[in-house]
């Protein structure tokens, strides 16, 4: 089992900043850019590809291999890579890649770091906005062009006061879509098209409520450290651990997480 000592933890963060400042460069090279690329990795449906994701989740690797490399690394766009120390670093070079080729500003770099259990920090960065959220191994913060603060989940305690969010209208399937929306009747407000933002914004207080569904390891486990990190929950329909992805509910706190997970799960159960 990983030993979490303060020289390990110390590190795994410094790396992250290394990792994600390096995406950075990347991703804003090519982002609005007239010239950029995009294939499809979906034969069914769209699910865009393009060189920036690419560019970004190398200049990742590339830190780590100089950084920490007996790590195992996990990325969407380069697979699996196996490691020594019972450490993953789960890399989404571009989350939200529908929105960054429509020129929508709240993508983000996903990075999170792992061990045998579950994901133990996460770092949610957001590029062009100029926003970063820490979360785990006892770190739960952000920045910003407001300068730094402490993230905290909210305490709204009923459906009917909360602000939901998920990135797409019909959320997955037909029995997924009419799951959520026995949600989003119940709730004050819904917002769509965040990708990982939204997980960002629970995370920092501005929300209360995010679910989703057919999400990948990658595009959950950062979010799950930073949420956590700041007092909410996330877990999956089954309220089980979410951080092999499927169908997720992040909630600000358990009383509203579970009143939630109780209306999808009355969908989904029949």
């Amino acid at each position: 089992m990983t030993t979490w000592n303060t020289e390990t933890i110390s590190d795994v963060i410094r790396v992250a900043h290394l990792a994600a400042d390096a995406a950075k460069s990347e991703t804003l090279k090519f982002f609005r850019g007239t010239n950029l690329s995009t294939e499809n990795k979906d034969s069914g449906g769209f699910d865009p590809v393009t060189a920036a994701d690419r560019a970004a989740e190398q200049a990742i690797r590339s830190v780590l291999a100089a950084e920490r490399p007996q790590d195992g690394i996990l990325g969407e766009e380069f697979g699996t890579s196996e490691g020594e120390t019972g450490l993953t670093w789960v890399l989404d070079p571009i989350d939200g890649t529908r929105g960054y080729i429509s020129g929508t500003p709240t993508w983000g770099t996903l990075i999170s770091v792992a061990d045998e259990s579950e994901p133990k920090f996460g770092l949610i960065d957001q590029p062009y906005i100029g926003e970063r959220f820490l979360g785990g191994l006892g770190v739960s913060s952000m920045t910003g062009p407001l300068g730094e603060k402490p993230l905290g989940t909210r305490e709204t305690d009923a459906l009917t006061d909360a602000t939901l969010l998920t990135t797409f209208p019909e959320v997955g399937t037909d029995l997924e879509r009419r799951a959520f929306e026995a949600v989003d009747r119940q709730v004050k407000l819904t917002r769509y098209g965040m990708d990982c933002y939204g997980y960002a914004l629970l995370a920092a207080g501005q929300v209360d409520l995010v679910i989703e569904a057919g999400l990948q390891a990658y595009d959950i486990q950062a979010p799950i450290a930073v949420i956590e990190g700041a007092g909410g929950i996330v877990t999956n329909w089954e309220g089980q651990p979410a951080h092999e992805g499927g169908r997720v509910v992040a909630a600000a706190n358990e009383t509203l997480h579970a009143q939630a997970l109780a209306l999808v799960r009355s969908v989904v159960d029949g």
